[in-house]
């Protein structure tokens, strides 16, 4: 099986996909109890409800053209597990495997790293501590382009790693994020950013450093920006499936009238279960590998 890794955006048509459903992260009721107060769950997920809202996001990536790839359950993986995109990054030159700020989420890359290895995919390297890197705090604008958050989950050593694995014709722009609610919180440079189209991203802009604002008005990128009753309420946590039509959590109605007011496709996924409690809406819970 061969993978082409030449499209580098966050917004093309999404080709393949990594997930990991709540009926293997979640795995049942024992690690439900034992777990969700311990990774600061707002509250305890439930498990059949979990399955119900994850199907019916696997039908919109389906029907939207992506290849969904189930990874499997692993040594040392806990309910976060499911929110995949942090715990692995596409390269030009194949898979790096992060380190994860979070400890109890280092498991992850190795378990998804060695699933998708045997695939087919390959893996370009890893990030060695104390250098930390997360998914969510790296936004591919082109090809070449790369934009990395640092702030308490990825920091500067981190993504000096990451340059050298990347490959020299990547240019890795960081941007300091704001301590915002601290060192427990899951905040990273996708919770203010979501790009929608080549000149289009959702924004939730007060949180967003002044540099990265000036950065995407000079690459010509327009805003849809999220309101800020819709901010807590994951409305800025939007996934492309492709070039304006997006995927996104219900609750956050107007932020969805301005995304289809600027032309996007909306689709709206419940997700009290496995997005809400966990803090982790639909960008967190799926890991783009191919996207055209």
């Amino acid at each position: 099986m061969s993978y082409d890794f030449g499209a580098f955006n966050n917004w093309g048509s999404l080709k393949k996909v990594a997930v990991r459903g709540p009926a293997t992260a979640f795995k049942d009721d024992h690690r439900l109890d034992a777990e969700w107060k311990p990774l600061n769950y707002h509250s305890r997920p439930d498990l059949a409800e979990a399955n119900r809202e994850f199907a019916a996001v696997t039908r919109v990536l389906e029907a939207a053209g992506a290849e969904v790839i189930g990874l499997p359950d692993g040594d040392g993986l806990t309910l976060d597990s499911i929110y995949t995109h942090d715990a692995l990054i596409v390269t030009p030159r194949g898979l790096v495997r992060p380190f994860m700020g979070k400890p109890q989420r280092r498991r992850e890359a190795t378990v998804n790293g060695a699933h998708l290895e045997s695939l087919g995919i390959p893996i370009a390297g890893e990030i060695q501590g104390p250098g930390s890197v997360e998914g969510g705090d790296l936004v591919w604008i082109d090809r070449h382009t790369l934009l990395a958050g640092i702030g308490y989950r990825t920091n500067r050593e981190g993504v000096a790693q990451l340059r050298k694995l990347a490959g020299g014709d990547v240019e890795i722009l960081e941007f300091d994020l704001p301590h915002y609610k601290g060192k427990s919180d899951v905040f990273h440079l996708m919770s203010v950013l979501s790009p929608l189209d080549k000149d289009l991203a959702v924004v939730y802009l007060p949180l967003m450093p002044v540099r990265l604002v000036q950065f995407l008005e000079s690459r010509g990128i327009g805003f849809v920006e999220v309101p800020d009753r819709e901010f807590d309420s994951m409305g800025c946590n939007v996934l492309a499936l492709g070039p304006r039509h997006a995927m996104m959590v219900a609750g956050n109605p107007e932020t969805e009238r301005r995304m289809k007011v600027a032309g996007v496709k909306v689709e709206v996924i419940k997700g009290d279960e496995i997005c809400r409690k966990g803090e982790g809406g639909p960008t967190c819970m799926t890991r783009p590998l191919v996207r055209g």
